[in-house]
Formats: structure tokens, C-alpha cells, sequence
């Protein structure tokens, strides 16, 4: 059997795109595995599929390199607009919906030269109380708390954007972290039950925020727009940056814009197709 497939980017944030509109993806958990090794598979972040939705002009469906499904996806999500509106399947409208687990999100494209070059995100309200992140922490919220983890104490900010989010803005070079080590003991910490996405944010002298992070299922990837948006809301929460701002948050594959109000959270960045090809199962 062969599957046609486009790999993407956004903000070197790599995934395999399967249009199921025209083919049928079967087992996308062990698809996702398989394809994701670079040395015997394509090599990415996980798979996602882009299917028909009843509610909005596709549903996106997202699965991590280990095979877990996740319900969002903020850098795979400008992606599947940009593979909507370049492959002709929204008309040429510029203001196109997307089907999540996280419920239907909102898009706005910027498009240059017939082309999808960047992406606004109603990525919807943040979700800051700990049993819906879910996060076993007291209070109505998780800002600042200390967690050990690996015999150090860490102050810790949780949001959840869709998927959960454990913020930590450290004065050390982020460049120098062992994320390979602390990451996973983050994600399978046991006050996080459904494991944890970890950012690990400087903030730099132009008031932008640098950001490494440990994505569950993934590892150490080069950008998460999901967690972006946590490091930006986490950022206003400790007085760090301002509510209704743009914030800068700088990851290893770019840049992106956020900008947290009291209804939501916008993101905004590039989309990018790398190669399209076929593959036999």
C-alpha cells in the first residue's frame, strides 16, 4: 500500500501531513513511530492527519513520535492551513477553520505570491486552573511553585493551551541544560498525570523570551507553539511581560508572536512545505 504525504514545518517544528481527504491512513499510532526515526523512516515530530470535519473546514489529528496522540499542535496547525489553502481546498478564503481535540481554532493566513507564508492562531482561552491541566498542585492556579525535580528546586508556572505546560524561567544559559536528562523526569513527574510539556525560558535584553523545550512523546524539539503560548501567558502572570502585548519568544527554528488577553491567546508565525513524496506500508 502507498501514501502520498507532504512534510511540513513550522518554525523547524517537522511533521508528516497525510491528506485523508483522498486516501484512508490505517494505524496512525504505529505509522507515526515508524515513519518519525530518520534513519529508516522519514524522520519528524509525529504524523498528522487532515480529514473532513462536520464543523469546520478540516479536523486535524496529531500523533507524536512515540505514537501518542496529542490533542494540539500550535506549529503543526498553521501547516495544515497553509496544506488547505495551497493545495486549493478552501476556495482562496484567507480566514479558515480547523477541527482539534482542543475544539475548533480559528485561522487567519497571510498569503504572498499565491502562497501561505504565515499563520495567526485564536489558539483560545488559557487554561490556568490545575485540576483541568491537569496538574495536582493546590490553589486556583499554578504560578511560581516550587517543584523538586532531580534534587533541585524549580519555581514553576502551569497552562494548559489544548496540552499541558510546565513554564520555567531560569537565570542560567538554557543553551547549557542537559535536556536530555531533565526533561523526562518533568514529564513523567507523578504531579503531572497525563505527563508534561516542559519550557525552559531566559529572557533576554531586548525583553524577548528564549525557550528550549521538552516535548512529551517527542523530546527535545526545535519549536512548540503550544508551548510558546504558555511561556507568553506564564510571562504575564509573573509580571514578566504585559497582558495584550506582543511577546517575542524565540525558539531554536525562529521566532514566534504572541499576544495574551483576558479572552485568548493569539500566535502567529511561518508555515513551511519542505518536500512532497510517497511511501509504501
Amino acid at each position: 500500500m502507498k501514501l502520498s504525504f507532504t512534510k511540513m514545518h513550522g518554525c523547524g517544528n517537522h511533521y508528516i501531513y497525510f491528506n485523508c481527504f483522498d486516501q484512508a491512513v490505517p494505524d496512525p499510532e504505529a505509522l507515526s513511530i515508524r515513519l518519525s526515526e530518520p534513519h529508516f523512516g522519514i524522520g519528524g515530530d509525529g504524523i498528522i492527519l487532515i480529514s473532513p470535519s462536520d464543523r469546520a473546514d478540516a479536523q486535524m489529528r496529531i500523533f507524536n513520535a512515540d505514537g501518542s496522540e496529542g490533542r494540539m499542535c500550535g506549529n503543526g496547525i498553521r501547516c495544515v492551513g497553509k496544506y488547505l489553502y495551497d493545495n486549493g481546498m478552501v476556495n482562496g478564503r484567507t480566514a479558515v477553520t480547523v477541527d482539534t481535540l482542543s475544539g475548533v481554532k480559528r485561522l487567519e493566513l497571510d498569503v504572498r505570491d499565491g502562497r501561505v507564508q504565515s499563520v495567526r492562531v485564536d489558539m483560545g482561552a488559557a487554561i490556568l486552573l490545575p485540576r483541568d491541566i491537569p496538574a495536582d498542585f493546590e490553589g486556583d492556579s499554578v504560578v511560581g511553585a516550587p517543584l523538586v525535580v532531580d534534587e533541585r528546586v524549580y519555581h514553576v508556572t502551569c497552562v494548559s493551551m489544548g496540552n499541558p505546560h510546565c513554564v520555567i524561567f531560569l537565570s542560567e544559559d538554557i543553551d547549557s541544560l542537559d535536556l536530555a536528562r531533565t526533561g523526562p523526569k518533568f514529564e513523567h513527574h507523578p504531579l503531572f498525570p497525563a505527563r508534561i510539556n516542559t519550557e525552559f525560558v531566559n529572557i533576554q535584553s531586548d525583553g524577548s523570551l528564549k525557550m528550549r523545550v521538552w516535548e512529551r512523546g517527542s523530546g527535545e524539539t526545535w519549536a512548540c507553539g503550544t508551548g510558546a503560548c504558555a511561556v507568553g501567558v506564564a510571562a504575564c502572570l509573573t509580571g514578566r511581560a504585559e497582558k495584550g502585548s506582543d511577546i517575542t519568544v524565540r525558539l531554536r527554528g525562529g521566532d514566534l508572536n504572541i499576544q495574551y488577553t483576558d479572552e485568548t491567546v493569539f500566535m502567529t508565525g511561518a508555515a513551511t512545505t519542505i518536500f512532497e513524496g510517497e511511501i509504501e506500508i
